[in-house]
């Protein structure tokens, strides 16, 4: 079959408004049925509802205390209180209860005083006032909130709790909703399993992909209020392709066939969609998500969804979202928007629109953008975002501290509790996050990898609070003070997070008997490093120049990951054969792990903050016994020295 090849790529925008204009999108019915009250949150109204009763349905009290008429009352004041017989000109009642007939007011019970008289018949009871009431006095009058035929609420509302509330109010105990659309999601390629199906040993080796992108579209349109239906996955053959989509255009609304929609020699999706029906776009211009395919079957709307999770996710808000919203006659929610600086330069490619997904957090009046893995592929980067910075296609993307703007994924009020660590990375920081996030609710860790010196360089330019570091002074052997000396100006503290080993990294069983820095410069040895400015690529720079080993002796000294699980992972991958990294990366994944020294992996924090509740909050997990336990249980880590300030650094 001749490959795919995408001929145009067009705007989201007004690849949407063609898609659009083929279905008459906006002449589709869904139609309607009623529901109970109790089964209604989250649908959406296809017609106004008006109330059926006025509410209050009389006049009601709304306070404790005496029920009077007002005009009764007027001579009432502190010189001259004025008594009234209870009974008769007062009347005892309670907050919610009806007034009774010839009432208009209600004093409140803590300007009340009573009065007993007793006579040979009879006894009675007198209230005392010594302040006039006036006219509906904390009275709630019939029909205050709504009354009756009263619009309640608009076509179009998406029901949420307080809307039950009003609805159940005015009596409206059945209601008129839109039927839910119904998306059938079609999982594509002879690669793919359902998860239930996965095993360990297939996905360890490579020969099967588990399916749970079914699993975040279901979620979306669910919330969207659609009815979400995920067929069984077919292979990657046309025939099969066009059958299962023949079959979920007879009962559904709309179809997602998930993956397939490229250009590769087995991606069939706009092959199979252009015999069935309509193409009407094959291609945006947007990154990622391009691949996104727009047809039209029977009638029908089909989405041709790239296969990798990001790039999905951006054609569901794009396309299918907005569908959704338009078939339920619902405005879709506009995301709030702030202005942020970015951390590091955010570089693009021109003529086409990136969405980058990003962590936030506020160092000041500032809010600083930490962008998170650009990959299609790259899940994490979906879950633990709480901003999208778009990047516009005329544009080659942004410099580190230009004002950009962020749409936002999470409230802005969750972004006053974010403490903002740049620097080295170590996996106790992930722990520490957990564990603040449990002892300390309010408060979070948000850490982005640019290494030790781009960490300090992070705090000289005001980017964040804190920055981890282990950079060794090859001069005097000591970790992290002459950095901050040469770079930083304002007082600062040095805190010991952990003493670490570092050593190298091999494959499963080290085939190729690799057990020093020497051996890393054998031929056939593969080797990724760690990027410049990190400070296992500074150990790694002084043991070579050390041993007289030129750097372009390693095979792979040029090729760079960012964390220390990704040198692992590059390594258990067999991508390459060995790295340098820390004994708790080797365990985490089971790979052999040759010590070549400790090293003192240091938090460096700025004495403005290091005072501040956050950090404190912070301190206060680092030096618990339940942090060192943890720690320790991970291998390769020494604690004695944890949360200890090491140096105080008085500034310029």
């Amino acid at each position: 079959m001749k490959r795919n090849t995408y001929l145009t790529l067009l705007p989201p925008e007004e690849a949407r408004a063609n898609w659009f204009s083929c279905l008459d999108a906006k002449a589709f019915a869904l139609g309607e049925e009623r529901i109970p009250l109790a089964q209604a949150l989250r649908r959406v109204l296809s017609r106004p509802v008006a109330a059926l009763r006025s509410s209050p349905a009389f006049h009601g009290a709304a306070m404790d205390g005496i029920a009077v008429h007002a005009e009764d009352t007027f001579t009432a004041s502190a010189r001259t209180p004025l008594r009234l017989k209870l009974g008769e000109q007062a009347h005892w009642i309670n907050t919610g209860h009806p007034l009774p007939l010839g009432c208009n007011a209600v004093v409140m019970m803590e300007n009340i005083n009573t009065e007993t008289e007793k006579d040979s018949q009879d006894e009675s009871q007198w209230a005392v006032i010594e302040k006039a009431a006036f006219p509906w006095q904390h009275v709630r009058k019939m029909g205050e909130d709504m009354v009756a035929t009263e619009i309640i609420l608009p076509p179009g509302t998406c029901i949420g709790p307080y809307d039950l509330g009003a609805l159940a109010a005015g009596g409206a105990l059945e209601v008129p909703v839109f039927r839910r659309p119904r998306v059938s999601i079609i999982p594509s390629g002879s690669e793919i399993v359902p998860l239930v199906d996965a095993r360990e040993e297939d996905l360890r080796a490579g020969r099967v992909l588990p399916e749970f992108n079914s699993l975040i579209f279901s979620a979306m349109i669910t919330e969207a209020g659609g009815e979400a239906a995920t067929l069984p996955v077919v292979p990657d053959d046309p025939e099969a392709i066009r059958a299962a989509i023949a079959s979920a255009i007879a009962t559904a609304d709309m179809v997602i066939l998930n993956a397939g929609s490229s250009a590769g020699s087995h991606d069939f999706t706009a092959h199979v969609l252009g015999q069935m029906g309509t193409v009407v776009t094959h291609g945006i211009s947007v990154m990622p998500g391009k691949p996104t395919v727009l047809a039209v079957v029977n009638g029908k709307p089909v989405v041709g969804v790239p296969g990798y999770p990001v790039s999905a996710g951006i054609s569901m808000e794009e396309f299918v979202l907005p569908l959704l919203a338009l078939w339920q006659k619902r405005a879709m929610s506009e995301r709030q928007r702030i202005t942020a600086v970015p951390c590091n330069p955010l570089p693009s490619r021109p003529g086409m629109e990136e969405r980058l997904r990003v962590k936030l957090g506020c160092v000041g009046d500032t809010v600083v953008a930490v962008p998170l893995p650009r990959g299609a592929g790259t899940i994490t980067s979906l879950s633990r975002a709480d901003g999208i910075i778009r990047i516009p296609r005329d544009s080659e993307g942004c410099n580190a501290g230009e004002s950009v703007t962020v749409e936002l994924l999470r409230p802005a009020t969750a972004l006053a509790g974010a403490l903002l660590a740049i620097g080295s990375h170590d996996n106790t920081l992930d722990l520490l996050d957990s564990m603040l996030r449990k002892a300390h609710p309010q408060y979070r860790l948000t850490s982005a990898h640019v290494g030790s010196l781009g960490g300090i360089m992070a705090l000289k330019r005001g980017q964040c609070h804190l920055a981890g570091s282990h950079l060794l002074d090859p001069a005097s052997g000591v970790y992290n003070r002459k950095a901050i000396e040469d770079n930083l100006e304002e007082p600062t503290v040095l805190l010991r997070l952990v003493d670490r080993e570092q050593g190298i990294l091999t494959a499963p069983g080290n085939p190729l008997g690799i057990s020093s820095i020497e051996d890393l410069a054998k031929p056939g040895v593969r080797f990724i490093n760690r990027q410049r400015g990190s400070g296992t690529r500074v150990l790694l720079d002084y043991r070579l120049s050390c041993l007289g080993i030129a750097p372009t002796n390693i095979n792979g000294y040029r090729d760079e990951e960012y964390t220390h699980m990704n040198v692992a992972a590059a390594v258990l991958s067999g991508r390459v054969d060995a790295s340098l990294a820390v004994r708790a990366a080797a365990n985490a994944l089971g790979l052999p792990f040759t010590p070549i020294g400790v090293e003192e992996y240091d938090l460096v924090i700025p004495r403005r903050f290091f005072d501040g509740d956050a950090v404190q909050a912070l301190l206060d997990v680092i030096r618990s016994e339940a942090f060192r336990q943890t720690v320790e249980g991970m291998g390769g880590y020494g604690t004695e020295k944890t949360g200890q300030v090491i140096w105080e650094y008085a500034g310029k």
